[in-house]
């Protein structure tokens, strides 16, 4: 995928920051990406272009492998896509709990301050909030600590419910049992298909029987 002018001049002012972080450019994801011993951390940065104006949205997550290594058998992502899902993934506004926040850039001036905001960001608040919750204790917390309630920390609430129950199960979560209970009641009521439904109650059956040795 060939990059705009425009994403071009933004990984040139990003590249140094983020590489003194161990992150690397995937252009072709649109992202910079650090592998963890347990999956990787991105930031994935999406312009959408207008006549006069550019609206950066920035999403920033992380995947656990074992988590994913499970879930993917039980989601309907495609093939080619299966490898790149995050386990955790929401924008700068979600995080700080502004609606529809994203940065508006008419000039080269704009630009750079984006940079130098988007920088701030990671390194005060973005940085610290992806090193904790690439753990499995944390994954479990964000995504199951109020499990009644829409979850910020995925966008899709139908992998939230199937996530969750497996860091939940990887951690040992004493509530399990309640959690699978109150995820199996939410599903229809999300607007899952049959199919969802279905492959989630096969989740569970899987998950009572795993061992991870």
């Amino acid at each position: 995928m060939i990059s705009t002018p425009f994403e071009t001049e933004l990984y040139r002012l990003l590249t140094t920051f983020f590489d003194r972080h161990d992150y690397i450019l995937l252009a072709d994801r649109k992202q910079f990406r650090k592998t963890t011993p347990s999956g990787f951390q991105n930031v994935i940065l999406t312009p959408t272009v207008y006549t006069d104006e550019t609206w950066l949205d920035v999403n920033f997550g992380c995947r656990n492998q074992q988590v994913e290594q499970i879930a993917q058998q039980f989601l309907n992502n495609l093939p080619g896509y299966r490898n790149d899902a995050n386990t955790l993934i929401l924008s700068i506004g979600k995080y700080n709990d502004i609606r529809h926040f994203r940065y508006r850039i008419q000039s080269q001036e704009d630009l750079e301050e984006t940079c130098f905001q988007i920088e701030s960001f990671f390194e005060q608040t973005g940085f610290p909030f992806m090193d904790e919750s690439v753990r499995l204790a944390a994954i479990d917390r964000l995504l199951n600590d109020t499990p009644t309630q829409p979850c910020k920390f995925l966008y899709n609430q139908t992998h939230r419910f199937f996530k969750g129950i497996i860091a939940a199960r990887l951690n040992d979560n004493a509530y399990f049992g309640g959690l699978a209970d109150c995820y199996r009641y939410l599903l229809p009521k999300n607007g899952n298909s049959t199919v969802e439904i279905i492959n989630f109650e096969r989740l569970l059956e899987y998950l009572v029987y795993y061992s991870a040795n």
